[in-house]
């Protein structure tokens, strides 16, 4: 604990900067190198999905409902800080960079190849190796298309869609569309129409490039 009467691990998801200099810094690479041994059992071949749930709920110290659902692989750099609600899916090949904390509420939808990142450097050079965290929080019923990035201090609002490859540095508001890089607000969510299949692609493409 530092003066303050805080363990590196409440420091981390404070936001506070870590250095790999701190004197606790020890605990916070075991950590790491825990969850990187829980990964390998998981990315290794095939699990049913309930083992899938034990070996994630492991990862995050946390169980998880029988309603959530992952396809391996999945990676992450940390995974205590991980929480999930019911009816979350998360497709194959995400990275979710944790230490800040990601929170992923009731029925979302995580597309492949998702990045979540709540995890940054500072921009002073003599600093450059120290990192400070800041949380992810991925609101009710969202949908994240296929590839997009979401970064440090994001909450997408319930219902939302963010579109593929969108990097999303700004908060979304609920019941919005977004796409782009750096993302933005496309329009709102149709509530009530017929299903289109080049939502998350062609569409979102067209109505960025008229925006």
């Amino acid at each position: 604990m530092d003066a303050s009467g805080k363990n590196i691990f409440e420091r981390d998801l404070a936001g506070e900067v870590i250095s790999l200099l701190d004197p606790e810094y020890d605990l916070l690479l075991s950590t790491i190198m825990q969850a990187q041994q829980i990964l390998a059992e998981l990315n290794h071949g095939y699990h049913e999905p309930s083992e899938i749930r034990r070996l994630f709920a492991n990862l995050t110290g946390v169980e998880v409902d029988s309603s959530f659902n992952l396809f391996a692989p999945f990676y992450t750099d940390f995974g205590r800080n991980i929480r999930v609600g019911k009816g979350v899916f998360i497709n194959h090949d995400c990275e979710f960079m944790d230490r800040g904390g990601i929170t992923i509420g009731d029925g979302a939808l995580i597309g492949p190849k998702v990045n979540l990142i709540t995890i940054n450097h500072p921009e002073d050079p003599e600093q450059r190796h120290s990192t400070w965290s800041a949380p992810i929080t991925i609101g009710k019923n969202v949908w994240i298309c296929v590839a997009t990035t979401i970064l440090p201090g994001v909450t997408i609002g319930d219902n939302s869609i963010v579109a593929a490859h969108a990097v999303v540095s700004r908060s979304v508001p609920p019941n919005s569309l977004v796409a782009g890089v750096p993302a933005k607000v496309i329009r709102p969510i149709r509530r009530g129409e017929t299903p289109r299949k080049d939502l998350c692609l062609n569409e979102v493409e067209a109505e960025t490039q008229e925006a």
